[in-house]
């Protein structure tokens, strides 16, 4: 057995919530590069270019491994789904990108965590999912943390802000399409889909607001293509190895990795209510995981009995 086998076979025997909690902080950091990256060329670059570099050298870096696959890498019986989810996801993108360069990082981020409540519901409805009294416990705490950020009424609510609010109910759709598209698709394929649709509904917006980018900013749409793409990748196989709503609840884990980004990069110094909310959500969501682990290893041992 190779050392990438043995290193997978060790990871895949690590119960889910775990796993998931590794996928969620690594698209966590992934989103947050991406972010910050589009926050440096939006200042010439209008934010439909952006989009549409962000899925072009998103695919360009996922071509080894189409060539790898092959035909089965794209082979689907649900691209009517993809379609819509793709749909769906470009604009995600556009409300994401273009609060980008209007809020702070760590806010931006805090307010994509409206999602769980809206995202938990959905998988219920839809998935038929399972959801106890702790995991909605988890999941109600870590919303009282993200009021404590954003704190409504006690600051005025602007342009980003409600932008970020736009992709948020659009990316609460897209998480119950995702999870049921798991449930048959690699997640790869997942991947490409979602970046080919949203690549092609962004050529002809981007075309008529068109700019030559500079070297520099060559270099930045490359960061931003890449780590979209990794982005998506991790999230991906987070829903892969738990439920919807153990992901959602997870998601928590990206608030102090954008706050260290946003302070390392752009010298944005979250104000103290951001990291009483941050604490609240890293304890809701190391409870969850804590919690699901446990369950994970007892059924396990049911099984084996």
């Amino acid at each position: 057995m190779g050392l990438h086998a043995d290193l997978s076979a060790r990871f895949d025997a690590v119960p889910a919530p775990a796993r998931a909690a590794f996928w969620i902080t690594m698209a966590g950091l992934c989103f947050t590069i991406s972010m910050s990256a589009v926050r440096k060329v939006s200042v010439d670059m209008h934010v439909l270019e952006s989009v549409m570099f962000r899925s072009l050298f998103g695919i360009a870096f996922m071509v080894p491994w189409l060539l790898k696959q092959g035909l089965s890498g794209i082979k689907t019986k649900r691209l009517g789904l993809f379609a819509i989810r793709g749909s769906g996801a470009y604009f995600v993108t556009y409300f994401y990108f273009s609060a980008a360069a209007l809020i702070p990082l760590a806010d931006l981020t805090s307010i994509t965590f409206t999602r769980p409540i809206l995202g938990t519901i959905a998988a219920i409805i839809f998935l038929k999912e399972v959801a106890g009294a702790r995991r909605w416990s988890a999941i109600g705490v870590g919303f009282i943390g993200m009021l404590i950020i954003v704190r409504p009424g006690f600051v005025e609510v602007n342009l980003g802000v409600l932008l970020v609010l736009c992709g948020v109910m659009f990316q609460t759709c897209n998480t119950v399409i995702v999870k049921k598209l798991t449930q048959t698709e690699h997640p790869d394929t997942i991947v490409l889909y979602h970046t080919l649709f949203i690549l092609l509904l962004a050529i002809i917006p981007a075309i008529y607001v068109w700019q030559t980018p500079t070297p520099e900013q060559w270099g930045w749409f490359v960061v931003i293509g890449g780590a979209g793409i990794l982005t998506q990748r991790a999230m991906t196989r987070a829903f892969v190895a738990a439920d919807a709503t153990v992901v959602l609840a997870m998601s928590y884990l990206r608030l102090p990795i954008a706050a260290f980004v946003g302070f390392t990069i752009f010298g944005e110094v979250p104000e103290i209510w951001v990291w009483v909310g941050a604490s609240v959500i890293c304890g809701s969501s190391a409870y969850i995981a804590h919690r699901e682990s446990t369950l994970a290893r007892e059924k396990q041992k049911e099984e084996a009995l």
